[in-house]
């Protein structure tokens, strides 16, 4: 409902903040690092958490008990996560996807290897809770379906790639993807400091922004998709010599024009 915010960092833990009273309670617990954390209870229930980790633990949480209400273990470190009820992704070191039906939450139904190639940075559940979108540092993006009457659909695709020097290509990592949660269209976003939009149902390039001043590490739509936030940041590609002074920590807004964000007539 936009009133409170989750976070999990490096120190193990996972936290909420009422953002109307400004207080904050810690709410998960990992041996590790936490990389993902999310809401995903259904409407007009219990408000559920879910958390993942580099200790390969995937674990549900009910913010009025102090301990997990489900726990699963993963093949290896969680890198993204992402939730849209009743499904539920989980990408894994190693290249691994698992997918939940939340009516079943500890066991996948699906554990697959992403149709990528390299390391996986994010994915995102498409609006029909038919699928998700995973992206990868190769400048690639998979789009797949998990029905199996609807595998046959499922593709993947080159982007975030700047080819203006003669026979070479410079690839940048899809840092992160979002959904538009309307249209159900979707956003790629980069560290060569761009995002885009895109149709995946016509397969075609909605409209681009370039050059927004540095990496991009995180993005997010509105409720009602009018806005888009970015955030701006170091997303460490270039190991601890790319951390220059001159990449500052950002959050953006941007307004949503609809001819940019809407499927395109066929």
């Amino acid at each position: 409902d936009g009133s409170k915010v989750v976070s999990g960092g490096a120190d193990k833990a996972g936290r909420m903040i009422d953002l109307a009273t400004g207080q904050t309670s810690q709410v998960a617990q990992h041996d590790g690092p936490i990389r993902c954390i999310k809401f995903v209870e259904a409407e007009n229930s219990s408000p559920i958490i879910a958390t993942a980790g580099w200790d390969k633990m995937l674990k549900y949480w009910d913010t009025r008990q102090p301990t997990p209400i489900g726990t699963v273990n993963l093949p290896e470190r969680a890198y993204a996560m992402d939730c849209n009820n009743p499904l539920l992704v989980v990408a894994t070191a190693e290249r691994k996807v698992l997918v939940f039906d939340m009516a079943n939450p500890t066991t996948p139904f699906e554990t697959v290897d992403s149709p990528l190639r390299w390391q996986t940075r994010t994915v995102a559940c498409f609006t029909k809770k038919d699928g998700y979108a995973i992206g990868s540092i190769e400048g690639r993006v998979g789009i797949q379906y998990v029905d199996p009457k609807m595998k046959e659909k499922s593709f993947s695709f080159k982007c975030h790639r700047n080819n203006d020097i003669p026979m070479k290509s410079t690839v940048s990592s899809v840092n992160t993807i979002s959904v538009h949660p309307v249209y159900g269209t979707f956003s790629t976003a980069s560290n060569d400091g761009s995002f885009i939009f895109w149709d995946k149902d016509a397969k075609q390039r909605l409209k681009a922004h370039a050059n927004l001043g540095g990496p991009i590490v995180s993005t997010a739509f509105s409720g009602d998709g009018k806005l888009f936030a970015y955030a701006l940041g170091y997303d460490w590609s270039q190991g601890y010599k790319g951390n220059v002074a001159t990449i500052k920590n950002t959050i953006m807004l941007h307004a949503v024009a609809d001819d940019d964000v809407k499927p395109k007539p066929k």
